[in-house]
């Protein structure tokens, strides 16, 4: 199963100033979060992103913050290390589609329920902690019943050990595991995609 674009969402985790000095090898992390967020700018994908107790870890990092602004990114503060609890999924959800025509000139029996929108169902995900929030919220997420795409080569946590065990255990929970360019080339599935050159420029 390759993801699909127009079925995607992209979520990114508490890249926050605070955070990221302490993160392992996380330049290169935010690069990747950084090509992310462009990738989904380019792709019409929305983005999605989240800031753990930001009056005490801060704001995004700046070079990141720049990119979810041009890609129209909404932002979640949260308390709880999941971003479920404080209404990620909600908020990726399509909104509920409301009945047509007066339902009160119709009897009960009669009256349509209420449907939700046909939607994006796929998430693509990345962020840090990798043990902790982001595997938190992707966990839930599951729960949720979205399919979970992990950017591994964006994600980080203090220790290579924690990072890795996120990924083992999430592996095993059903998220797929993917990096930077397999989302890159999957959402473009062709070189004949008019966002081809950009999107090769961006992890070339």
């Amino acid at each position: 199963m390759l993801m699909d674009a127009d079925e995607c969402q992209l979520v990114l985790v508490d890249y926050q100033l605070r955070l990221m000095p302490v993160m392992h090898d996380s330049a290169a992390v935010l690069a990747n979060a950084v090509r992310l967020a462009r990738m989904a700018q380019l792709m019409q994908v929305p983005v999605w992103a989240t800031a753990q107790n930001p009056d005490k870890l801060g704001a995004q990092a700046p070079e990141l913050q720049a990119a979810l602004q041009e890609a129209g990114a909404r932002e979640l503060s949260k308390m709880h290390f999941s971003a479920v609890p404080d209404g990620l999924a909600n908020a990726l959800r399509p909104p509920v589609r409301k009945s047509g025509g007066n339902a009160r000139s119709l009897p009960r029996h009669l009256q349509k329920n209420a449907e939700p929108e046909e939607g994006r169902s796929a998430v693509v995900i990345a962020g840090c902690e990798a043990h902790i929030c982001l595997m938190q919220t992707a966990l839930e997420l599951l729960q949720e019943e979205f399919e979970v795409w992990v950017v591994t080569d964006a994600c980080s946590s203090r220790t290579e050990r924690n990072r890795d065990a996120a990924f083992d255990r999430l592996a095993g929970a059903g998220a797929e595991l993917v990096s930077t360019e397999m989302v890159a080339f999957e959402w473009l599935r062709t070189a004949s995609h008019p966002a081809f050159k950009a999107v090769q420029a961006l992890v070339k």
